[in-house]
């Protein structure tokens, strides 16, 4: 299923170089931003904008679907990377305390 713009959870942001980003809040669309599962468990209408008119600040379309991507493996490959990144963030925050408890208040900084 095509990703569900009215959904509640659905994000999309566009920045000045011209890159959008489109995702779930909640993380539910793991090959994000062409599809959301079906179903999805997290699906909420949006009722805030029901019936507005948006003007031309309004994201760009979707860029066309990969080939493949119904088969799982975007989401796989997404998946192990995550992982990855998910594996050494105990070890950066370690860094990163460590390096508070190096500094102190009263030494002068260069």
């Amino acid at each position: 299923m095509p990703m569900r713009t009215e959904c509640k959870h659905y994000e999309s942001r566009t920045y000045s170089n011209g890159d959008t980003v489109r995702k779930c809040n909640l993380d539910l669309a793991p090959e994000a931003p062409w599809r959301c599962p079906e179903p999805c468990t997290g699906y909420e209408r949006r009722l805030a904008d029901v019936a507005w008119v948006h003007g031309t600040a309004i994201a760009p379309p979707t860029p066309p679907e990969v080939p493949g991507l119904g088969d799982g493996s975007a989401a796989a490959v997404l998946d192990a990377a995550e992982d990855i990144i998910n594996s050494i963030g105990a070890d950066v925050l370690a860094d990163v305390e460590r390096d508070k408890r190096k500094r102190r208040w009263w030494r002068r900084r260069d």
